[in-house]
């Protein structure tokens, strides 16, 4: 994986995007680039968006304006981006609901494997599971106790169905043998308030996100959901050494364009955002982030949606989870 983007950031390196003809003959790109955003702002989509688009404005020469098209879970935006004209001007970046979305949904307006050319596979990172400080459950053990002695009693916030909460809640569900009770809301910072705010007790949350609320107090963390404790909250215990043992989950942001981008446009994105992510400045602040750089090849993250789409499926079958 690292000789392929090794050589990939060198070929990058040696041709510079206003000299890059595209197998159309086209400079490429002579014009902005859209990178779409299936979420609201605030979410952790939004943030590494954020996050990655101005240095990869730099790298290829042209503006990357970031466009927020949410609803759905998703599904508004990225439809969007899958009937653009393939040309390496529309690009979507998303997370998990981009494959668990296909289980979820009735008559979908696109297919994740066939409509989109997978560029990169960017980062990945834990969520953590949170409670409002109302909530009297000091680790997983404890909220597992709670919730079966309340049996639909328990709430936790959700971004909207099939969202990373929503997966990361049923996981939680099913393993723990518990029916805690997603509220969806339209996106993860409304997901967040809501706790904030003691509406709803529970929810999980992204790391970067989490961590200021947690460190002032105004939230608990019971435990982070990879299998490893986590750099940015090295003090709370896994999900799984918590209370529920087999438990992880962890959110990832990629690049996708439309199907028949060029597949020389696809190749030249990689190599920018492999150049993109391994720099100093952007993998600091992604540790800041609690993300995990992975700057895989178009091939290592074609093959991770395909075994996603597989692996959330299970869980949307066994836990009953549909959206009409």
């Amino acid at each position: 994986m690292r000789k392929t983007i090794l050589l990939a950031a060198c070929l990058a390196a040696a041709i510079p995007a206003a000299q890059f003809a595209s197998a159309q003959g086209e400079i490429y790109p002579s014009k902005p680039i859209r990178l779409i955003v299936a979420f609201p702002p605030g979410g952790s989509v939004d943030t590494v968006a954020r996050v990655i688009g101005p240095p990869l404005s730099a790298a290829v020469g042209q503006p990357v304006v970031i466009e927020n098209r949410s609803g759905a879970s998703g599904n508004i935006g990225t439809e969007l981006a899958a009937r653009a004209r393939p040309d390496g001007t529309t690009l979507l970046i998303h997370t998990i609901p981009f494959v668990a979305n296909a289980h979820l949904y009735k008559g979908m307006p696109y297919d994740p494997l066939k409509d989109f050319a997978p560029v990169s596979l960017l980062c990945s990172s834990p969520a953590v599971l949170i409670v409002h400080p109302s909530v009297p459950a000091r680790s997983v053990a404890e909220l597992l106790q709670l919730a079966r002695t309340r049996p639909g009693g328990l709430n936790y916030s959700a971004a909207g169905a099939g969202t990373n909460p929503h997966i990361a809640g049923e996981l939680f569900n099913m393993l723990g043998n518990v029916d805690i009770v997603a509220v969806q809301y339209k996106g993860g910072g409304p997901a967040l308030v809501a706790v904030l705010g003691g509406e709803v007790g529970i929810t999980f949350q992204n790391i970067s996100e989490a961590v200021p609320h947690v460190s002032s107090g105004r939230l608990r963390a019971l435990g982070v959901t990879s299998l490893k404790r986590s750099a940015a909250l090295p003090e709370v215990p896994t999900v799984a050494e918590s209370g529920l043992p087999g438990y992880e989950f962890a959110t990832w942001h990629g690049v996708l364009a439309p199907s028949r981008t060029p597949r020389d446009i696809v190749l030249l994105l990689n190599a920018k955002l492999a150049s993109v992510l391994h720099s100093p400045e952007i993998s600091a602040r992604f540790a800041q982030l609690g993300l995990d750089v992975i700057a895989s090849s178009p091939e290592e993250f074609s093959a991770h949606l395909k075994k996603e789409l597989d692996k959330w499926g299970r869980v949307v079958s066994e836990r009953h989870m549909r959206v009409e």
